[in-house]
């Protein structure tokens, strides 16, 4: 009797765990099921695994659709983790990032009858059932350049980006070009690096761009440009991030008075427009564009810096993403 008792109690722990890994509760029968495989991290991490996760809850609250999620411990558990939705029917799944493009084509191509949608992820020959979410960074990167020349006393700004891919080459074109919209004579420093995973050599360029006068950095290149906001903040100059709020990740909710704001890319707004798609069958194989007119980017909220940016420079930064949205604006990029 007692080796029955802990038999089914091992039963119970390893059925705690499992509906704990996948969001806490098993999919009701009969009901259209969309799942969310996040990239290695939880979806409340503050980056796009939390956005995308947002931005399903959203759409499965609007169109009354069960909603569960598994979260990556490690890359080689993408295919397992996708393969998990797809044989227990789910309906849609939504991957996140560009790591886990493979097997999402991979898995798309086995389940022809499941639709998939991937944050960050561009398929050279999408199938039907795939559509790759993306991002106008060089909308972002335009809106976060005019930030700084309108912050720049000196009138030498700088950028620290990541390895030198067409995302990141848009958000420094972006950059450099909205900075020239506000101040044709601005002088924009900039540099690739070859790693997004080198906080140290992004904050020694961000040292470097200082020292020779710049006095607002955007840090464009993940853990890299990171760094060169947290060499921003150190040295009392302004920091712009990129991607998600840095207020909330690389400055851990603050406070953090020289960080101005980040360039952002709505996450939540792609996936939401992607089950919405999805669920007034409309989906259709390709990909998503989220730009300034969709809402797809956009830039953070000033947070302890709110005090140092005028009323002017806001109302600037409202009249150029509505003009941007319009058409009546171009970012002059081109890849």
């Amino acid at each position: 009797m007692k080796k029955l008792c802990l038999i089914l109690l091992s039963i119970l722990m390893l059925s705690a765990i499992t509906l704990y890994a996948r969001g806490g509760e098993e999919a009701e029968e009969g009901k259209v099921k969309i799942g969310l495989v996040t990239d290695v991290g939880k979806v409340d991490d503050k980056t796009f695994n939390q956005f995308a996760y947002e931005g399903m809850m959203r759409a499965a609250k609007k169109f009354g659709l069960e909603a569960n999620y598994i979260e990556t411990q490690q890359p080689t558990d993408y295919d397992k983790n996708i393969q998990t939705f797809a044989e227990e029917g789910y309906d849609m799944i939504i991957t996140v990032g560009f790591m886990i493009t493979d097997s999402t084509l991979k898995m798309a191509a086995q389940y022809p009858d499941i639709k998939f949608a991937g944050v960050d992820q561009f398929y050279g020959e999408p199938l039907d059932n795939t559509m790759g979410l993306l991002f106008a960074e060089d909308q972002s990167g335009y809106v976060a350049g005019a930030l700084a020349a309108m912050m720049s006393e000196t009138g030498v700004i700088g950028i620290v980006a990541g390895m030198e891919i067409p995302p990141v080459i848009k958000f420094r074109k972006g950059y450099e070009n909205g900075a020239r919209y506000i101040n044709p004579d601005i002088k924009v420093l900039g540099v690739y690096i070859d790693s997004f995973t080198a906080p140290d050599r992004g904050k020694a360029a961000a040292e470097a761009q200082i020292a020779d006068g710049a006095d607002v950095i955007f840090g464009a290149g993940g853990p890299t440009g990171s760094g060169g906001i947290v060499a921003a903040m150190e040295k009392g100059v302004f920091g712009i991030g990129v991607d998600q709020d840095e207020y909330y990740t690389t400055m851990g909710g603050g406070p953090a008075p020289y960080l101005l704001s980040s360039a952002m890319k709505r996450v939540d707004n792609a996936v939401y427009s992607a089950i919405e798609a999805f669920a007034k069958d409309t989906f259709k194989g390709g990909h998503y564009m989220g730009s300034a007119e969709n809402e797809g980017i956009g830039y953070a909220p000033f947070h302890d810096a709110e005090d140092k940016v005028s009323r002017k420079v806001k109302a600037k930064l409202d009249e150029i993403l509505e003009k941007l949205a319009d058409g009546s604006l171009k970012t002059g990029v081109s890849l």
